[in-house]
């Protein structure tokens, strides 16, 4: 077979190794994609990729792409492909279909669509077809769906390529096989190893990190122990070939074992564990070379003829369970404690998904990867071992940051266990809802006074501001269990994740920065694009408690005169633009929220001469005598509760003076117009003059959401019109 195409695939963030270990291999790389690269070589080097690649998931023989912007299209483009080349009528397949588009949007329906063309293909004219087989087919077919097109191939691995055959058993948190090989090219094994240096981890588990070094360092191929690959019954295989590359793994792991002064061990403090890993070094066919013992990190150190040179690798625990983690931070001492006592002059290299307790070490880290484990966000922190990286761990409380840790692991399960049922009742109904941005948790425990809202995949956590009478260090314990909790039971990045702390606001607080970054986050609501900034203002530019009623203005704007007063942001106004108001004018007195509404509307496609955005002191536009022309049919007014801004004409209390905004809004109403006033006073009532004056019915409870509704007081709304 001629020069092929095909798409290898591999743990996130392991790309660029895996390019140039196909490179090493034979390969041509093409491009990198996320979890994967394109390559073109022979035969021959997919095959040699299947034995002896250490990174790779799949090795996939691509066929075609077709076109999926229709199921019909993509029926048609999987029954074009001369399927007798790769698969025998009495044959089985099994269809592994990933991804989903517009037209399909379930992964078994696209398979069964493949399944079907397939038959189509080869079934003859005595009906004979090819069987379906769940489990150990003759041929996998690889139907990758992204937007309109779906890759087809054959998968020549079987199994996932990760599995090694020696580990049958599992330690308490394995690493898959090929994420530990990449580990250990990140940390420069291969030249250590070269360079006679020798390799310890003091918290090997089930041995996957000791056993993968040596297979490296002796040149063993990882694929040499699996039973079967995935081309062995295809069509297309060519056995001669295969036997040729069988025969040199086998060569050059005779050689290989000539490497006597390969000094390779193992340690941790689990005695089951290190069971598991002897048993795993005896599949792997590596006793005598790798030596596993039951020691404890804090006691780790070389004893006998180790090298002046070597790695020290490891993977400690990640504090998943939350009485675990309080424990992380002494660990890591011990751990740094170990390898400066024992192993100066050596590297350190560290893979963790709590890269914050790295500092615990007491050396410092001069290069940082960021991978996967699983899904789960992890970074490789490399060391040297010497005094010039020294330096004294400080903790949080020392530097002013707040380290998140477990203090009370009881307390703190309880808040996991209200997140998890949040997670999955407010969740599965913003889900079907098509709802991105949604209020979580709302102080719904006294122990954490937090309102956590979800933002797209980024979370926002505001503390409340702890009463006097809360003991300080106490509120702050609480704070910093709450950040070590929300990312691990939300299963998102601790780097995701945005805390601030909410205070009573008064004069410009709340138009002044938290931070500078700058960075904005685009998001979507019933149609209407809308930007926010989770970092440098204390609200984010969306109050999300308002999304009834920004949809209500929505669905009812259609060629109505639209006023917003008070605007901040403008997203009422982008939904009223959106719902195809014939013209709006937003004002606000904050230049900032002015500049970022029209970025809004803008976003939106609006056009900015029938939808203005003005800066303008409310109350003084307002006193004032309306101008011609300034009608509307549809008013927006939701007024911050006080305001003693140095811009503002005159001070604001949202009790006092609201009756004669209402009335010189009013005042700007059409005949059939309507004015939605909206506070979120908690104390608020109503003059009653207003309900005489005009007419006026509160609507409060349509506009709370369900992420709302344990706290309904979140704000109070009311429909006012002319008598």
């Amino acid at each position: 077979m001629s020069n092929q195409l095909f798409f290898v695939s591999c743990p996130k963030g392991v790309e660029y190794l895996l390019a140039d270990e196909m490179a090493s291999l034979g390969m041509e790389p093409v491009r990198n994609t996320p979890a994967g690269v394109w390559v073109r070589g022979e035969l021959a080097s997919g095959y040699r990729a299947c034995l002896w690649s250490r990174l790779a998931n799949r090795v996939i023989l691509h066929l075609a792409e077709i076109d999926a912007d229709s199921v019909d299209s993509l029926y048609q483009g999987v029954l074009d492909v001369d399927w007798s080349q790769h698969l025998a009528i009495t044959g089985s397949f099994k269809v592994a279909f990933s991804g989903q588009n517009q037209v399909i949007r379930n992964t078994q329906f696209g398979a069964q669509r493949v399944k079907d063309a397939v038959v189509d293909r080869l079934r003859n004219a005595a009906g004979q077809r090819p069987a379906v087989a769940a489990r150990d087919p003759d041929v996998l077919i690889s139907a990758r769906l992204h937007r309109g097109k779906l890759s087809l191939g054959i998968d020549l691995s079987g199994e996932s390529l990760h599995k090694r055959g020696y580990r049958t058993e599992k330690g308490a948190a394995p690493l898959k096989e090929n994420l530990a090989a990449a580990l250990l090219l990140r940390a420069g094994w291969p030249e250590i190893a070269r360079l006679g240096g020798h390799f310890a981890d003091p918290m090997c588990g089930s041995g996957t990190l000791v056993i993968e070094a040596a297979m490296m360092a002796l040149d063993l191929a990882p694929g040499r122990q699996r039973q079967r690959f995935g081309f062995e019954r295809w069509l297309g295989h060519q056995p001669e070939l295969w036997r040729d590359l069988r025969q040199e793994a086998e060569r050059r792991a005779y050689e290989g074992r000539s490497n006597t002064a390969l000094k390779l061990a193992g340690f941790d403090r689990d005695k089951p564990v290190i069971a598991t890993a002897w048993r795993n070094i005896q599949r792997a066919g590596l006793e005598g070379v790798v030596h596993v013992e039951c020691r404890p990190v804090e006691a780790f150190c070389l004893d006998g003829q180790w090298a002046e040179k070597g790695l020290v690798l490891t993977n400690p625990p990640y504090g998943e369970r939350l009485s675990e983690r309080r424990q992380l931070p002494e660990l890591y001492r011990q751990l740094g404690a170990a390898v400066k006592r024992g192993a100066m002059g050596w590297q350190l290299a560290v893979f963790t998904g709590a890269p914050e307790y790295g500092k615990y070490i007491g050396l410092r880290s001069y290069k940082q990867y960021k991978l996967y484990n699983g899904k789960l966000p992890a970074q490789l922190l490399l060391f040297n071992i010497d005094e010039a990286s020294e330096m004294t761990p400080r903790e949080g409380a020392e530097s002013g940051e707040l380290i998140p840790r477990i203090r009370n692991p009881e307390r703190a399960a309880m808040l996991a266990n209200r997140l998890k049922k949040n997670l999955k009742a407010i969740g599965q109904w913003a889900k079907k809802q098509n709802i991105e941005c949604y209020r979580l948790y709302d102080a719904d425990m006294p122990e954490f006074a937090l309102a956590i809202d979800l933002y797209d995949g980024w979370v926002h956590v505001q503390e409340y501001q702890a009463p006097k009478s809360v003991d300080a260090r106490a509120a702050r314990d609480r704070l910093a269990e709450a950040l070590a909790v929300i990312p691990e039971t939300l299963g998102i990045d601790p780097n995701r994740m945005v805390c601030k702390q909410r205070q009573r606001q008064s004069g410009t607080s709340q138009y002044e920065k938290q931070a500078v970054t700058g960075e904005f986050l685009t998001v979507h609501e019933h149609g209407c694009q809308l930007r926010v900034n989770l970092k440098d203002y204390l609200d984010t530019g969306l109050f999300l408690d308002h999304r009834p009623v920004r949809h209500w203005i929505q669905q009812h704007a259609a060629g109505k005169r639209f006023l917003n007063l008070f605007c901040y942001t403008g997203a009422a106004s982008v939904h009223a633009a959106v719902g195809g108001a014939s013209r709006s004018l937003s004002l606000d007195m904050s230049n900032t929220y002015v500049r970022w509404a029209r970025d809004n509307l803008a976003l939106n496609g609006v056009d900015r001469k029938a939808h203005r955005v003005d800066q303008a002191d409310c109350l003084k536009w307002l006193a004032q005598r309306p101008a011609a022309g300034e009608e509307f049919d549809l008013i927006f007014m939701d007024p911050p509760t006080f305001s003693n801004s140095a811009r503002m004409a005159d001070v604001l209390d949202i009790q006092r003076d609201h009756g004669t905004l209402i009335r010189q809004a009013m005042a700007r109403l059409a005949e059939n117009g309507l004015l939605i006033f909206s506070n979120n006073f908690r104390r608020f009532r109503l003059d009653a003059e207003l309900e005489q004056a005009f007419a006026v019915k509160e609507v409060s409870p349509s506009t709370i959401d369900r992420d709302f509704q344990r706290n309904p007081k979140i704000h109070r709304c009311w429909h006012i019109r002319h008598r």
